[in-house]
């Protein structure tokens, strides 16, 4: 799925955007290519997601952000993506992880606890109740995904996920 750009909340009358700093969905999908690893909405380590789409740091819940609509419109559409795997890598908070890095998580999935590396979905049912569901770890992941992990050497997996590899996870990590 490609990601839509939305129109940012300041639209102007021409189609530009007036100098917010609230990211379209096209940019947003970028901040995740380019930082690998980012926090949907929550505080902790790594980049939030949430707080660049809005271009400010944001005190309480999003939802209550003049933005929010924006906001939840971008985040669903990035969540949405293809490119992008929503699981609770860091510390149980929903993650967002983008496809470069899905063979080195496989990799070295044996590291992670395995509710970390499930995927997370959203949805609604008929009455427009949220749900939320997941999916485990190896189901979601392609088979080219899984290709490209078994082809993956140990120590550029542990590379290029270093900072998100869970404390004391040391030693070989087995092949799945």
């Amino acid at each position: 799925m490609t990601v839509k750009s939305l129109p940012s909340p300041a639209s102007q009358e021409d189609g530009s955007r007036a100098n917010t700093g609230a990211f379209s969905a096209g940019e947003a999908l970028a901040f995740v290519r380019e930082h690998g690893v980012v926090l949907a909405s929550a505080k902790g380590r790594g980049p939030n997601l949430v707080e660049a789409i809005a271009g400010e740091p944001i005190k309480g819940s999003w939802w209550g952000h003049p933005a929010g609509k924006h906001i939840f419109a971008v985040l669903n559409a990035v969540a949405d993506s293809e490119e992008v795997l929503v699981c609770r890598l860091i510390d149980g908070k929903i993650t967002l992880v983008h496809r470069r890095l899905w063979p080195a998580l496989v990799r070295l999935a044996e590291a992670f606890p395995p509710e970390r590396i499930s995927q997370v979905l959203d949805g609604h049912t008929a009455s427009g109740r949220h749900v939320r569901r997941s999916v485990a770890f190896p189901d979601w992941v392609p088979p080219q995904v899984a290709q490209e992990a078994e082809a993956l050497g140990e120590n550029a997996a542990r590379a290029a996920l270093a900072e998100w590899l869970p404390h004391g996870a040391t030693g070989h990590i087995g092949r799945k």
